[in-house]
C-alpha cells in the first residue's frame, strides 16, 4: 500500500489484518463483505470507491469495493451509497496546501536548539510537505548559517520556513533573528510562544507587502502557534496601530506598508498547540482547538480575511492525526516524534531514550528561556534527572535573594548534585557567553544579584538540553529531552514495525505512514456512519505484518 497514487516508493505500514483474501464486490460479479474481518479487509483500499449496501436477505449493511454503482438485483443486495476515493493528501484544507505550494497537510514542527535541522527542513520539502528550521535558542550567526543553506538547496520553494521564537530576556537577538529572516528571503516564518506581538514578528508581516490586481500580497507568510485564544486573536487581527507606528519610526516599514496591513491579518495561518513537548500549557486538543476555530470564524465574518487554523500537539499516531482532521484542522503539525528520526539535531543515545518512552513517561520542568517568569516546559522522566535537579534550581531562586545568600547547605548541595562544578567556576563561564551574545544582559547581571543567580542557575537548564544534541556520556543523566505524550504513544503504535527501530526513523516516513493510517481511519468513520457495522479493532493502531 502507498501513500501516493502512482509515484510514491516510500514504504508504509500495512494496516490490513492478516486473513484469507476475500472476494471483492464488483456489480455483477463477487460479493461485499458483511463479516468483521470483510469489512476491515475493505475499509484499508481507500483508493477505490467503496459502495454501501444493504442485503436483502437480513445479512444486514455491508460493503464493496471497485466496479460501478450499479446493483445486480440477482445477487440480492440494494445500493445505498457509494464513497468515491479516498487519498491522505485529502485530509486537511485544500487552501492550505494550494496556498503553500505543498501536496500534503502536514508540517515538520520547529524544535528548537536547530534540533529541527536543515536536512529535515529538505527531506519535507523534497517530499511535498512543510518544514520549519528550530531556529529558537540559537545564536544569530547559526541561525544566518542554516538559512544560508536552505535557500542553497531549495532555492525559490515556497514550502519551508524557519522559527522566530519569543525571546522576552533576549529582544536583541529576536529583532536580529527578524531581521535575517527578512533579509535573505525567507518564505515562511513560524512565531512560537508570543504572548502577545512584538515589533520584531510584526514586521515580519508587514514588511514587503503590496497591492497586485487590488489583492494584498505578503513577502513572506506567517505562522503563529498558540495556545491561548487570547493570544490568537491578535494574531488573526491587523496588526496593531501603536506597533506600526514604532516600525515606522524606525524606518523598518513604509507608509504604504503601514497602510496595507490594515487589511491582512498579521498571520493567516494559526497553529493551535495542544499538550506537546517543549513549551505547552498542557490543553486538550478537544477543548483548544474548536474554541479557536469559533473564535477564527467571527473574526472572519467582521473583517472578510482569510485564515486556515491547524492543530499541534499529542499527534502521535494515525487516530490522533485523524481526530485532529475531524475536529477541522485545516492542517497538522508534529513535534516529538519527529525528535526521535534520524535527521534530528539529537544525538543517537537520546533518540534511543525517546523510542523507549511511553506516554506517561513525560514531566514539566522550568524553562531555560523564561526560568525567571516561573514558565516550564514538558521533558522526558525516564532516563533522565533533568526535571527534578532543575526544579531544584528554581527553589533556590524562589527563596533566596542572591548566590551569595544561599545557605552553605544549599549551595554544597547544588554544587555536588545539579551544577557540580563550584558556583563561581560556572559564573566565570557565564559571563564569558554573555559578553559574547549580549553584553547588555551581563550589564544587568551586574547590578542586579538576583539576575546574576538566574543566569547561573540557567547555564544548567541551556547546558542539559547540548548535553542531549551532543551525547555527553558524563551527563546523561542531566539530558533535557522535550517531550509530549504522543512520543509514547507513536512508540506503541509502532512497537513490532520497521519503524519500532530509531535508525528506520525518517521525518518523511513517519508523515506518510500517520497521514496513511489517518485516512484508513477516516474512511471507517465515513462507512460507520453510513450504518456500516465497524468493529471496535478497525479504530486501533495497526502493526505491520
Amino acid at each position: 500500500m502507498s501513500a501516493d497514487h502512482g509515484n510514491s516508493t516510500a514504504q508504509v505500514i500495512d494496516f490490513r489484518r492478516a486473513h484469507a483474501p476475500i472476494a471483492t464486490w464488483v456489480p455483477g460479479s463477487g460479493r461485499p463483505a458483511f463479516d468483521p474481518d470483510g469489512i476491515a479487509e475493505i475499509l484499508s483500499e481507500i483508493r477505490e470507491p467503496v459502495h454501501v449496501v444493504a442485503s436483502r436477505h437480513d445479512n444486514g449493511v455491508g460493503v464493496g469495493i471497485g466496479g460501478s454503482a450499479g446493483v445486480n438485483d440477482d445477487h440480492g443486495f440494494r445500493l445505498l451509497g457509494t464513497l468515491p476515493p479516498l487519498y491522505p493528501e485529502w485530509l486537511g484544507d485544500r487552501s492550505f496546501c494550494e496556498a503553500h505550494g505543498v501536496r500534503f497537510p502536514y508540517i515538520a514542527g520547529e524544535m528548537a536548539n536547530g534540533i529541527a535541522t536543515t536536512q529535515m527542513v529538505i527531506a519535507m520539502a523534497r517530499a511535498e510537505m512543510l518544514g520549519f528550521f528550530g531556529a529558537g535558542g540559537l545564536a544569530p550567526q547559526r541561525v544566518e548559517a542554516a538559512v544560508d543553506e536552505l535557500v542553497r538547496e531549495l532555492g525559490d520553494a515556497p514550502n519551508w520556513g524557519v522559527n522566530l521564537i519569543h525571546s522576552p530576556n533576549e529582544l536583541a537577538i529576536e529583532e536580529r533573528v527578524a531581521e535575517l529572516l527578512i533579509s535573505r528571503g525567507v518564505p515562511i516564518v513560524s512565531a512560537s510562544a508570543y504572548m502577545g506581538l512584538t515589533p520584531a514578528v510584526v514586521r515580519c508581516a508587514v514588511a514587503g507587502l503590496r497591492l497586485v490586481d487590488g489583492v494584498v500580497v505578503p513577502r513572506r507568510r506567517v505562522f503563529a502557534k498558540v495556545s491561548r485564544p487570547e493570544v490568537a486573536a491578535q494574531f488573526m487581527s491587523p496588526a496593531p496601530d501603536e506597533i506600526l507606528r514604532v516600525l515606522l519610526d524606525r524606518g523598518q516599514i513604509t507608509a504604504e506598508e503601514a497602510a496595507l496591513a490594515a487589511r491582512v491579518p498579521v498571520a493567516s495561518d494559526i497553529t493551535v498547540e495542544s499538550d506537546s513537548g517543549g513549551h505547552t500549557d498542557n490543553r486538550p486538543l478537544v477543548s483548544l482547538l474548536p474554541a479557536i476555530i469559533g473564535l477564527r470564524d467571527s473574526i472572519v465574518a467582521q473583517h472578510g480575511f482569510t485564515i486556515r487554523v491547524g492543530a499541534a500537539g499529542g499527534l502521535g499516531t494515525p487516530a490522533s492525526v485523524a481526530g485532529a482532521f475531524a475536529l477541522g484542522a485545516a492542517y497538522v503539525v508534529t513535534g516529538s516524534v519527529n525528535q526521535a528520526c534520524v535527521e534530528a539535531g539529537i544525538s543517537a543515545e537520546a533518540r534511543e531514550m525517546l523510542a523507549a518512552a511511553d506516554i506517561a513517561d513525560v514531566i514539566m520542568a522550568p524553562a531555560a528561556d523564561m526560568f525567571e517568569q516561573g514558565v516550564k516546559l514538558q521533558v522526558l522522566r525516564r532516563g533522565t534527572m533533568f526535571a527534578a535537579r532543575a526544579g531544584q534550581l528554581y527553589e533556590a531562586y524562589r527563596s533566596y535573594p542572591s548566590l551569595e545568600a544561599l545557605p552553605e547547605a544549599v549551595r554544597t548541595r547544588l554544587e555536588r548534585d545539579v551544577l557540580r562544578a563550584p558556583i563561581s567556576e560556572i559564573w566565570a563561564g557565564t559571563e564569558a557567553f554573555w559578553r559574547e551574545r549580549d553584553p547588555a544582559e551581563l550589564q544587568r547581571a551586574l547590578a542586579d544579584p538576583k539576575h546574576r543567580m538566574a543566569l547561573v542557575f540557567r547555564w544548567y537548564l541551556g547546558k542539559a538540553s547540548r548535553w542531549a544534541i551532543e551525547g555527553d556520556d558524563t551527563r546523561r543523566v542531566d539530558y533535557q529531552i522535550w517531550c509530549g505524550p504522543a512520543m509514547g504513544a507513536f512508540n506503541r503504535w509502532t512497537e513490532g514495525t520497521f519503524l519500532a527501530a530509531p535508525s528506520e526513523r525518517t521525518v518523511v516516513q513517519v508523515a506518510l505512514n500517520l497521514l496513511e493510517g489517518a485516512a484508513v481511519l477516516t474512511r471507517a468513520h465515513q462507512l460507520r456512519t453510513y450504518g456500516v457495522p465497524v468493529q471496535s479493532f478497525t479504530f486501533a493502531p495497526r502493526k505491520l505484518i
